[in-house]
């Protein structure tokens, strides 16, 4: 999706004003000119000439966009807000491809991290879909009922943006990787701003939205920036609702009884044989805005993405503190905070790949035998991937291991089926996206 045409603004812009003068400060009233004052009888030079009538105003430029959501559709979409131009927030949540960083790695496979606008920099947290997003509550501390579980009721820290939670709202959001170093580079909210200056139609738009004299103020603009972006963000455009599993709910679709899907789908909802619901469901089973996520946060074990590590340049012992770096958790309750990160969606999870909160897993069943591999005799010993031994967790201290343990051990069918039924829960649009990837659901 292209941005609009780029030219320098035709007016007044705010704190980087330039004042032309007026076509009526040019036109100072002449004085008598050339020659003889006139009495009595004799006339001397010719009158003056009449000025020339000021030209019309310049009529209104035509409205591009219609409204905040057709703007922010726009700047999400815009390379122009990233220091040298190369990155927008689609670069790390694409429209196309279930709004991931879908770009590749060296080894030609999606990478597990994405590199930023300097075309160096690498993160060590994987960008997580922005599908679904605005179904996300705001960062609080609180309880939350759990539906399909043997544990009834969670309570602790809830919601938020990022994977630990530090943005409050989808407009903070917005906000963290325009201003980021490793991310888009902006170097403040100015520079910001003036980018959105250069554009004549985003400008005409800013001033329609949110104020005629909005660019007297950077910190506004750069508001208004992250404001438009969200608003696109709630749009349906990331929230279809149009997967085989929401048009089984409105009777569009019907599950094969004797389906992988169909299994993986019962494996799912049920108390006893799974924990998935435990963290991943919101709300009771059969509703139609269900988002597979309870956005509580947990440290699941995972280990360290040592390939990651050793091409960002972060040590191999660093230990990434999750929730305990975030700056709206009490600073006494941080502690018990290290390794968690917020519960993930399962919308579009079949096509969001590298898999944890750093991508050190890249297929679905794996993060299936993962899971399981906290059950007592678990089928799963080894992780298929390296068919190594499973890496020791990060933090060990506060394991979720009630949840964790919060069923039973699967079998190879039920890792299956698991898949299965998650592939369901893909957009229509994406469904091309799915790859077998050793899994046939039939």
């Amino acid at each position: 999706m292209s941005s609009p045409r780029h030219r320098p603004p035709t007016g007044p812009v705010g704190f980087f004003r330039c004042r032309a003068l007026s076509a009526a400060a040019l036109c100072v009233a002449l004085a008598a000119c050339g020659g003889g004052g006139g009495g009595g009888g004799g006339g001397g030079g010719s009158p003056a000439p009449a000025p020339s009538p000021a030209p019309p105003p310049p009529a209104p430029r035509p409205a591009v966009f219609d409204n905040t959501l057709a703007l922010g559709r726009s700047l999400f979409n815009d390379t122009n807000l990233s220091l040298n131009r190369s990155l927008a927030c689609a670069t790390c949540h694409n429209p196309g491809h279930a709004l991931i960083d879908n770009r590749l790695d060296a080894h030609g496979r999606v990478s597990a991290v994405s590199r930023g606008d300097d075309g160096s920099s690498l993160g060590d947290r994987n960008a997580p879909t922005a599908s679904y997003a605005r179904f996300t509550p705001e960062f609080t501390r609180g309880r939350r009922e759990r539906f399909n579980s043997q544990r009834s009721a969670y309570e602790g820290f809830i919601g938020g943006f990022f994977l630990d939670g530090r943005a409050r709202t989808l407009a903070d959001q917005a906000k963290g990787p325009l201003l980021s170093r490793i991310e888009m580079g902006m170097p403040d909210r100015r520079a910001v701003a003036e980018r959105i200056a250069e554009n004549a139609d985003y400008v005409a738009a800013f001033k329609r939205f949110f104020g005629e004299n909005i660019f007297d103020d950077a910190t506004r603009v750069f508001d208004a920036t992250a404001d438009s972006i969200a608003a696109f963000e709630r749009s349906a455009e990331f929230s279809s609702f149009d997967s085989r599993y929401d048009k089984s709910l409105r009777g569009e679709y019907r599950y094969d009884p004797l389906s992988k899907a169909a299994r993986g789908r019962a494996l799912f909802f049920s108390q006893q044989f799974t924990n998935c619901a435990t963290c991943h469901q919101l709300r009771p089973q059969g509703h139609a805005e269900e988002t597979f996520s309870g956005y509580e946060y947990h440290n699941v074990g995972v280990p360290v993405n040592e390939q990651v590590r050793a091409l960002n340049g972060i040590d191999a012992g660093f230990i990434d503190p999750g929730l305990a770096q975030n700056p709206l958790v009490p600073q006494d309750q941080r502690a018990a905070q290290l390794g968690k990160y917020k519960v993930p969606t399962l919308r579009n999870v079949a096509v969001t790949g590298p898999y944890m909160h750093n991508g050190v897993f890249r297929e679905l069943a794996t993060v299936v035998m993962f899971y399981d591999q906290f059950f007592e005799g678990s089928r799963f010993p080894r992780n298929p991937e390296t068919g190594a031994p499973w890496r020791a967790p990060l933090h060990t201290d506060n394991l979720a291991l009630t949840e964790l343990r919060d069923g039973r051990r699967m079998t190879v069918d039920d890792v299956e089926a698991m898949v299965c039924f998650m592939r369901t829960l893909t957009d229509e649009r994406f469904e091309p996206l799915i790859k077998e990837n050793g899994v046939v659901c039939n």
